[in-house]
């Protein structure tokens, strides 16, 4: 009974807390190509980058089978190189929550580069600083609250994914069984205990979420 309550929730965490980072990072860096950056196409692009905010999950899941499917040449390098398809793994977890809550990521850092003051990066510029370091010491430090608040945003969207999650990756109880999809199984079977105790607990930690992104706000 614990061990059937505590593995969705651990599995969850370490799902959200992955795609989390790999959201962080990947948004950050193309939100700041975006903001800096003009070029051909820069609205189609970003059109792409923000379209998982307003696709239905079972949309993005289709597009994820067949992105990283059997018959797809994706899907047959992943095979080929770790000898095991990636769908209906931990990975498929992590990639289709990764999808969901980039745009999140993405928004709020490129708001946050877009506010800060373009005389100040110069300034670092002009006194030596590369691109590089000016990003890093200049221009991350002046936008880590909007940084600091996508990351949470995005946190707490991976953790309560579930139409995709539940086309791609499965649920496996154990494996791939995340929060979502073990309240949907516990409802189907009746078991309506588990599932308030579940919602409980998903509740309390999207109201932690929230609170913490209200702290950062500036």
């Amino acid at each position: 009974m614990a061990t059937d309550f505590w593995s969705p929730i651990k599995l969850s965490l370490e799902v959200a807390c992955i795609s989390g980072l790999i959201v962080l990072v990947f948004g950050v860096l193309v939100a700041r190509f975006m903001a800096q950056t003009d070029f051909k196409g820069k609205t189609i692009v970003e059109t792409a980058i923000l379209l998982p905010l307003v696709l239905s999950p079972s949309v993005i899941g289709f597009l994820l089978i067949f992105a990283f499917g059997k018959n797809s040449p994706f899907g047959q390098v992943i095979e080929w190189f770790f000898n095991k398809p990636v769908m209906f793994t931990w990975w498929a977890a992590v990639i289709a929550s990764s999808v969901v809550a980039l745009p999140l990521m993405y928004q709020s850092a490129k708001t946050g580069f877009e506010s800060v003051d373009k005389d100040i990066e110069e300034a670092a510029l002009v006194d030596g600083a590369g691109h590089w370091l000016a990003f890093l010491y200049v221009t991350i430090p002046l936008s880590f609250k909007a940084i600091i608040s996508g990351g949470i945003l995005s946190f707490a969207r991976a953790l309560g994914e579930f139409g995709a999650t539940l086309m791609f990756a499965g649920n496996i109880p154990g494996k791939t069984q995340t929060i979502p999809t073990a309240i949907y199984v516990a409802i189907e079977s009746g078991n309506m205990k588990m599932a308030w105790l579940w919602v409980g607990c998903t509740i309390l930690i999207s109201i932690a979420m929230l609170m913490a992104v209200k702290l950062v706000k500036p």
